[in-house]
């Protein structure tokens, strides 16, 4: 399966599910970067340990190492979590790994996108990203899948999708000129009718990470269920994220998506502004083509970059007075699913959070069907739908 297919997800029958559809497991990678990661990202490790043993409470998680960190990652993860050797640059599955894709007979397969570091040569966040464009290829060999080599230059957290043809971005970052500058608008929207199975395009003007990933959606808006939309804002004026997120809302408010359907838009408050501290970047190292990262630098807290599971969310918290409200609001409109929350200020320190670290497999058949090597001890969900108590109770096998 080394080489990729030569149609289009489209052409052949795929599409992108949404977050919110059932999941055959989820994927990450394992944080090691000393540049990015402070005290060599021993405090990162912990908070991925956290988000990995609270995500396989619900489904299937699957963490990838380099060879080197290998060892030290099965021994901080806890046992249902299986642990493969995947060669990264650095820990953003969400970014530099693939998006799947399914047809309606329970085939998956997955996008292996073009990665270039949030902007390559132009304003790309380190030099050499040549493991991280090869995540796809080995997550494709693990899973039992074949691939599709998508030419355009895109990372998995500037979408969402409603699964039935709408997909949400920003023009921040697909417009970006780190990103495709041969292409316009209307070149990408066509790759992604092509490889997402899309008809319907939301276009929100902008996020609020510019230095990181260039605006990414997962931070500022995201599908619910089809047709329904969460969208953060601030109640404060002063705040300066507080124009650019109200600008979001009203073009979430006007929009409709491909089946005619004008988007019922719920909110959700977002964490104060915060920067990184002193203490923070003190544990950091430095390495040539690294953008630095600085005491007084702003971070992209929010909780919008939850990760959705099997029957449940996890979302980050900060230690904030909106942390609560939050979640009240995530119970309230995902009534099916329970609300776990993580500690987020370690991972957003790194430039994301826990939607970011993640990505989802869907459920369906795999060729050879590899992924079920991992399989959750008895007691536990293993990819069930949302809702669903119902689990396996297959013995655990430990890789």
């Amino acid at each position: 399966m080394s080489e990729p297919l030569t149609s289009t997800p489209r052409a052949d029958g795929y599409r992108m599910p949404a977050e919110f559809e059932r999941h055959a497991q989820t994927w990450m990678l394992w944080p090691q970067r000393p540049d990015n990661w402070r005290l060599n990202a021993a405090p990162a490790q912990r908070a991925w340990v956290e988000v990995a043993r609270t995500l396989a409470a619900f489904e299937p998680v699957t963490v990838g190492a380099n060879p080197e960190q290998l060892l030290n990652a099965r021994a901080l993860l806890p046992p249902e979590v299986r642990v493969v050797e995947i060669a990264s640059d650095d820990a953003w599955m969400r970014d530099c790994g693939p998006t799947f894709v399914v047809n309606d007979r329970g085939g998956v397969r997955l996008v292996d996108w073009l990665f270039n570091a949030w902007g390559g040569d132009y304003d790309g966040l380190y030099a050499s990203w040549d493991a991280d464009q090869r995540v796809p290829r080995r997550v494709a060999e693990l899973a039992g899948v074949e691939r599709y080599a998508a030419p355009l230059v895109m990372e998995g957290g500037s979408i969402h999708v409603d699964g039935q043809g709408t997909v949400l971005t920003t023009e921040e970052c697909l417009l970006s000129p780190g990103r495709n500058p041969q292409l316009d608008r209307a070149a990408i929207e066509d790759h992604l009718r092509d490889y997402l199975s899309v008809e319907t395009v939301v276009w929100l003007a902008r996020g609020i990470d510019p230095d990181e990933t260039n605006g990414h959606i997962d931070d500022v808006a995201c599908f619910l269920a089809p047709g329904e939309v969460l969208a953060g804002i601030t109640a404060d004026r002063d705040d300066w994220r507080y124009d650019l997120l109200q600008d979001n809302l009203a073009r979430l408010r006007t929009a409709t998506d491909a089946r005619g359907r004008r988007l019922s838009v719920h909110t959700i408050p977002m964490p104060a502004a915060s920067a990184l501290t002193a203490d923070e970047v003190a544990g950091l190292t430095t390495a040539p083509g690294t953008a630095p990262r600085r005491a007084g630098d702003v971070t992209a807290a929010s909780y919008l970059n939850f990760a959705l599971c099997n029957g449940g969310v996890v979302m980050p918290i900060f230690d904030d007075p909106a942390d609560e409200a939050a979640r009240d609001t995530l119970a309230r409109l995902l009534p099916g699913r329970r609300v776990l929350t993580v500690p987020g200020r370690e991972i957003l320190l790194g430039g994301g959070n826990v939607h970011c670290i993640t990505q989802q497999q869907p459920a369906g058949l795999t060729v050879g069907d590899r992924s079920r090597e991992h399989h959750q001890p008895a007691g536990r969900a293993a990819a069930t739908a949302p809702g669903d108590p119902t689990g396996s109770d297959e013995e655990k096998v430990s890789t």
